[in-house]
């Protein structure tokens, strides 16, 4: 099943809306993340996994490819970990995906699943008003 929702990447004080379009689908239990991630993106795996599991939610045991578009802008920081988590939930039927497109999703998850504070929120929420997307969690 795929399901798409809305993250913002921050360039210096510009910001270009990134669609976090999460697929998951059968096959040997695996998580990847493309689309130009940095290290600290690449390691939201682990936070993420952990994160669902300690919310209450099943992480689902298949394939999860995540792809964070546009694929030609670099994705910086732990601030994706939310929209990577609650597109997954999309994705696996645990979330209703259209109640999800009007929201910008952007926040590090600790490994119990609570929202930690980003660097770059002020920024990061401008340049998603200037995009249309007015509602930040």
């Amino acid at each position: 099943m795929l399901a798409t929702v809305n993250s913002v990447a921050l360039h210096g004080l510009k910001g270009t809306p990134v669609a976090v379009e999460v697929d998951i689908s059968p096959g040997i239990p695996a998580f990847e993340i493309v689309g130009l991630p940095d290290t600290a993106v690449r390691e939201a795996r682990d936070r993420v996994r952990a994160a669902i599991k300690n919310s209450g939610f099943e992480f689902p045991l298949r394939r999860i490819t995540v792809n964070l578009a546009p694929a030609d802008v670099r994705k910086e920081g732990p601030i994706y970990d939310l929209a990577l988590a609650i597109g997954i939930l999309a994705a696996a039927g645990e979330i209703a995906e259209e109640l999800l497109q009007p929201f910008v999703l952007l926040g590090e998850l600790s490994l119990e699943g609570r929202v930690k504070k980003i660097n770059g929120a002020l920024p990061l929420a401008l340049a998603a008003c200037e995009n249309g997307l007015t509602n930040l969690i």
